[in-house]
């Protein structure tokens, strides 16, 4: 479930939802919906609208992990845009590239450079079979 967090830090992000009395199946659900559940009871305006989640610390990690999916997938999608980048140069001018993408020609070379395969999870939650 924690699998979008580098390894080293899993222990200490499990132990916080531990001593915050938060269920795996809560963050389970928090993941898969993208923080829905959380949105939703925020703009609701209820007073209490963090005790379904167990209270306010248990929403701040909830929502702390949902932000922490979500950079991951962003870090995941930037990678893949970047080795495309790279392949794209290998058979067109960077000028040609950048106006396709609509970006400029130094961004190209910025994306080109960055562009390395990382850890990353293969299935976002909501996608699992």
């Amino acid at each position: 479930m924690l699998a979008h967090r580098p390894t080293e830090t899993r222990a200490g992000v499990r132990d916080r939802f531990v001593t915050a009395g938060v269920a795996p199946d809560r963050v389970a659900a928090a993941l898969a919906d993208g923080g829905d559940a959380l949105h939703a009871a925020v703009v609701g305006g209820a007073k209490d609208w963090a005790e379904e989640f167990g209270g306010p610390l248990a929403a701040a990690l909830l929502a702390a992990e949902v932000s922490a999916l979500t950079a991951h997938l962003n870090s995941r999608a930037s990678a893949a845009r970047a080795i495309a980048v790279d392949v794209l140069l290998d058979e067109f001018s960077a000028v040609s590239v950048a106006a396709s993408l609509g970006v400029s020609r130094q961004k190209v070379y910025d994306l080109a450079r960055t562009g390395k395969p990382a850890p990353f999870i293969d299935h976002v939650p909501w996608s699992q079979p």
